[in-house]
């Protein structure tokens, strides 16, 4: 309980009484500050005895699946029954894994009406989370105190990989690929000649039509490619490492489950490896909406993991089950040099049998001071240090290409992006 101002301009009378009756001498004067005590005192009570008999109740308005790091709003719906109208003045907070901003919002609620307020939120990490007990406290009839209150709503929101939404699909297939078309390579039917462009692999040339018209002419094939990807996620310790509102790891889990989507609309076979010091959970490639759904359901069970990682336990794992010939998108730590001579040794057992494809994120801060103006010492320091970190950065790209990998390193927002259209070429070019 905290008092309002009222009940402290009762305490100023005691106060002032007390001591006018203490000065004066008089017997009545010095005990007629008991008179406004008693009122208080007898409001508290009053106030405390009408408050216990209104019950207010509350219905937490929350999408029982979130996508992870999407923005939505949660409406609390408060309602009493009493004959009074109440005023209270309630803290609106989400679990600590959310980002929203707490705030206090003061509410007057009518008898047997709903009264409705908002709050604004986006999970960062996946997982089921229970809604924290919403705090508030309630005014008196005779505004002498506030009372506190709490709520339990024990509802739970399971935060789960954010995929792509139906409008966004149609809009990537009007401006894409179709997941059947014309592709240049080694399709199972011909389907027209046409003019050498630029890029074109050497089996898709028509060594015989060229000779006749003494140019360079390339076959077009139907894309009759039904292909087996595998995603291997480092969920070690430097995934739980920053990387825009999320953290690593939910970004890497956000990518897996788009790409996994993609690669069902396109019918390719498509599977999850999880990895940290060791593989820590596989599901094999299969193709469908079905094995979209167990990939959503491995991935929101994820978590970031104490230890550092270990790809060349997972590449190992990875060459012992895939029999043909796949592609295999690594989301992990490109930063240090650790990271890539693990990469690199990875990559070597997996190479030439298989194309492995390094996705890393660009650390936006760190290349944001290496374009900054320096005007001080300590500026020039910090950019020599960004500019040391974005070559060995590189540096590692460059070896990982040099053994046979693809890589892209891109910025949190942009990197599903990214691996997605390095997956359509990949297709485009038949280097699966």
């Amino acid at each position: 309980m905290s008092l309002r101002q009222d009940a402290l301009l009762l305490i100023l009378c005691c106060a002032v009484l007390a001591i006018l009756g203490e000065w004066s001498g008089d017997a009545l004067l010095a005990r007629l500050w008991a008179l406004p005590a008693a009122l208080l005192l007898v409001g508290l009570a009053l106030e405390g005895l009408l408050l216990r008999r209104c019950t207010v109740s509350l219905e937490l308005r929350a999408p029982a699946y979130w996508p992870l790091g999407r923005w939505q709003q949660v409406q609390f719906a408060f309602r009493q029954e009493s004959r009074r109208m109440l005023r209270l003045e309630v803290v609106l907070s989400a679990p600590e894994e959310f980002a929203a901003s707490a705030r206090v919002q003061v509410l007057r609620l009518a008898a047997g009406l709903d009264t409705t307020t908002s709050l604004e939120a986006a999970p960062r990490r996946l997982g089921r989370y229970t809604w924290p007990v919403t705090h508030m406290r309630i005014s008196g009839f005779l505004r002498l105190a506030w009372w506190p209150r709490s709520i339990a709503t024990h509802s739970i929101v399971t935060v789960v990989p954010n995929v792509i939404a139906r409008s966004e699909q149609h809009s990537t297939q009007r401006t894409g690929s179709t997941s059947r078309g014309l592709i240049r390579g080694a399709g199972a039917e011909v389907l027209q000649l046409r003019d050498y462009r630029r890029g074109d692999p050497l089996r898709a040339i028509d060594w015989k039509a060229s000779a006749r018209r003494g140019r360079l002419i390339s076959r077009e094939f139907s894309d009759d490619q039904h292909l087996e990807v595998l995603i291997a996620i480092d969920a070690g310790r430097a995934s739980g490492l920053g990387a825009g509102d999320l953290d690593r790891l939910s970004l890497y889990v956000t990518v897996a489950a788009r790409f996994a989507q993609r690669a069902a609309e396109l019918d390719d076979a498509i599977g999850v490896l999880i990895f940290a010091a060791r593989p820590l959970a596989l599901l094999p490639p299969a193709r469908g909406a079905g094995a979209v759904a167990r990939i959503n359901e491995l991935l929101t069970a994820c978590r970031v993991q104490p230890s550092e990682s270990n790809p060349v336990l997972a590449a190992a794992r990875m060459r012992a089950m895939l029999q043909r010939r796949s592609l295999i998108v690594f989301l992990t730590d490109l930063e240090d040099a650790s990271a890539g001579e693990q990469l690199a040794r990875a990559v070597r057992l997996l190479v030439p049998k298989h194309l492995p494809f390094i996705a890393a994120l660009e650390g936006e801060r760190i290349t944001a001071l290496q374009r900054a103006r320096v005007g001080e010492a300590l500026g020039a320091y910090r950019a020599l240090a960004a500019l040391e970190y974005t070559e060995a950065l590189q540096g590692n790209v460059r070896a990982l290409k040099a053994l046979g990998a693809a890589a892209v390193i891109d910025r949190p927002e942009h990197l599903d992006r990214a691996v997605l259209e390095a997956y359509q070429e990949f297709r485009e070019r038949r280097r699966i």
